[in-house]
């Protein structure tokens, strides 16, 4: 043993690196880091590993994009279409409403064509039925004012039910009138006016005996009804369509749930 350790004292001596003016060539200058490597061999079982968690979490953080950020690059042939609909109706209302602002080309007509909405207007038309129901004194006309009646509260409700569902914006920032928030008909999907408009013109033209050019005056003024609503910027031209579907599709149902004369009057000496 002790000759052992003589000769590796002996040989470490005799090295060239261990000498004093060689000594900086061996060890690592001060202030720079470590390489890789060392680094490496120094972490042993002392230095733990981050968890595979928490990269695995950080992993899928990078990889969720915002969805404002990503793209459908491979769109579908329905959702192309309804897009493209959307953009013509968009288009479409916004040239029609020619009476939307005090700029607007026919601004000078906005009053008249406001005017024209406001007899496709709930609140006219259930304060005329109630007042005609009261004044009324036959059977026949208290069973017909009854379901109109019944047909007008069934729009409201019908009307402002979708829209808060929808809650779609009109063409143009145009804010409700007190009338439109009386009768809870604050967006523009669907179109209440339409929708009273087609009900109660095809109520008339079913219960009432009207001359030929009484019933196409009925029928123009449904009309220009939904027109006026594009025309002052308030709804779009699906807004119109859709609310003269909703409004005959009410007519039928009031049809098939027909009040008699007997409830009518149940209901009237109740009230």
């Amino acid at each position: 043993m002790p000759a052992s350790q003589s000769r590796a004292r002996a040989r470490d001596r005799n090295n060239v690196l261990n000498r004093a003016e060689f000594l900086s060539l061996s060890q690592p200058p001060k202030g720079t880091p470590e390489p890789r490597s060392s680094a490496r061999k120094a972490s042993g079982p002392s230095a733990q590993p981050p968890p595979a968690s928490e990269g695995s979490r950080e992993r899928r953080q990078s990889q969720q994009l915002p969805e404002e950020d990503c793209m459908q690059l491979n769109p579908s042939f329905k959702g192309i279409a309804f897009n493209s609909l959307l953009a013509i109706d968009i288009c479409m209302s916004k040239r029609l409403g020619v009476c939307a602002g005090r700029a607007a080309s026919w601004a000078s007509a906005r009053s008249m064509v406001k005017l024209i909405g406001i007899t496709g207007h709930g609140v006219p038309w259930i304060g005329g039925t109630i007042l005609c129901l009261v004044k009324s004194s036959t059977l026949a006309g208290q069973e017909v004012l009854m379901n109109l009646l019944l047909a007008l509260l069934l729009d409201i409700m019908t009307v402002a039910g979708v829209q808060k569902l929808i809650k779609r914006r009109g063409p143009y920032e145009t804010s409700p009138s007190l009338l439109d928030h009386l009768t809870m008909d604050v967006y523009a999907f669907p179109a209440g006016h339409a929708s009273r408009a087609a009900m109660v013109s095809k109520f008339f033209l079913s219960h009432l005996v009207l001359a030929v050019p009484l019933r196409v005056l009925l029928v123009l003024w449904a009309l220009c009804v939904g027109l006026s609503r594009v025309m002052i910027g308030r709804h779009h031209i699906t807004d119109v369509l859709s609310g003269f579907a909703i409004g005959y599709f009410q007519f039928r149902l009031v049809e098939l749930v027909w009040m008699s004369s007997n409830t009518c009057q149940m209901l009237i000496s109740a009230w």
